[in-house]
C-alpha cells in the first residue's frame, strides 16, 4: 500500500468516513472509493461500482473479476450506531441485542429516573432533550434512530433531527393511529412525503411480537434489513 493511500485511510478513519481500498491484483493500481463515487459512476468500472455498492452494504471485503484483472475491494466502514430515544422497557432488551449485533448503543431520555446505569449497564446514557442530543450525536449513514417513548414532546423533536440526517434507519413505536397523528404533526412542521416515508411506523417487522423482548427482536430485524438490503 502506498504511503499516501495509508495516510488518507487513517484520516478517513478519524473522520468516521466509509471508504473502500480497491487494488488491482495484477497491476497493483490502487484507488479509494467513497459512497459518493457510486453516484454517476465517477469513472469507475461498472463491475467494480456494482461490487463496491454491495461491499459497503454487507461490510464484507471481496475480490471482483474485471477485464483488467481481479480487483480486491477492502472495505473500511465506521462503527454502526443505534440511538434509542426513550429509556422504556423495550429499550432494555433492544440495547442488549443491538450491542451483541455490533452496534454502539446510546439511550437518550431526559427523564433521569428511567435512564439509569442500573437499568442500562454499560450503555451510554444521555439525559439531554432529544433534539439537542441527536444534534450533538449527528446521525450518519451508519446510524439507526429508534424512538420509543410514545410522547410527542420527546419523540417528535428526535424525529425532526433524524429525518434531516443521513441515518439509514428511522423507526418510531406506536399504533397505526398513533403513527397517523405523528405524520400529521410532522407534516405541519414542514416535512414532505418523501421524508415522512423514511419513518418505519409502527416500528419493527410484523411478526406478531407481544412482549418487550419480542418487540425488540422485530425492531432489530427491521434495522438489519434496512442496513443489509436497503430501505
Amino acid at each position: 500500500m502506498k504511503s499516501e493511500t495509508l495516510d488518507q485511510l487513517l484520516r478517513d478513519r478519524g473522520d468516521n468516513t466509509s471508504v473502500i481500498l480497491a487494488t488491482n491484483l495484477t497491476s497493483g493500481e490502487e484507488r479509494l472509493i467513497y459512497p459518493a463515487d457510486l453516484v454517476g459512476g465517477n469513472g469507475l468500472n461498472p463491475t467494480v461500482a456494482d461490487a463496491a455498492q454491495e461491499t459497503f452494504r454487507s461490510d464484507r471485503s471481496k475480490t471482483v473479476e474485471t477485464e483488467d484483472g481481479p480487483v480486491f475491494l477492502n472495505v473500511f466502514n465506521p462503527p454502526l450506531r443505534i440511538i434509542i430515544v426513550g429509556a422504556v422497557h423495550i429499550a432494555q432488551p433492544l440495547a442488549r441485542m443491538a450491542a451483541l449485533a455490533g452496534y454502539d448503543v446510546t439511550i437518550v431520555d431526559p427523564r433521569s429516573a428511567f435512564a439509569t446505569d442500573e437499568r442500562f449497564p454499560g450503555v451510554t446514557l444521555l439525559t439531554e432533550w432529544p433534539d439537542d442530543a441527536l444534534a450533538s450525536l449527528a446521525p450518519d449513514a451508519r446510524t439507526a434512530v429508534v424512538t420509543l417513548t410514545h410522547d410527542p414532546k420527546l419523540d417528535d423533536p428526535a424525529l425532526e433531527v433524524a429525518l434531516k440526517s443521513e441515518a439509514f434507519y428511522v423507526g418510531s413505536l406506536g399504533s397505526k393511529k398513533t403513527h397517523a397523528a405523528r405524520l400529521e404533526r410532522l407534516t405541519e412542521a414542514g416535512f414532505g412525503e418523501n421524508e415522512l416515508n423514511r419513518i418505519n411506523g409502527p416500528v419493527g417487522l410484523a411478526i406478531g411480537a407481544r412482549s418487550p423482548s419480542e418487540i425488540a427482536v422485530s425492531i432489530l430485524a427491521q434495522v438489519t434489513q434496512a442496513l443489509r438490503q436497503g430501505s
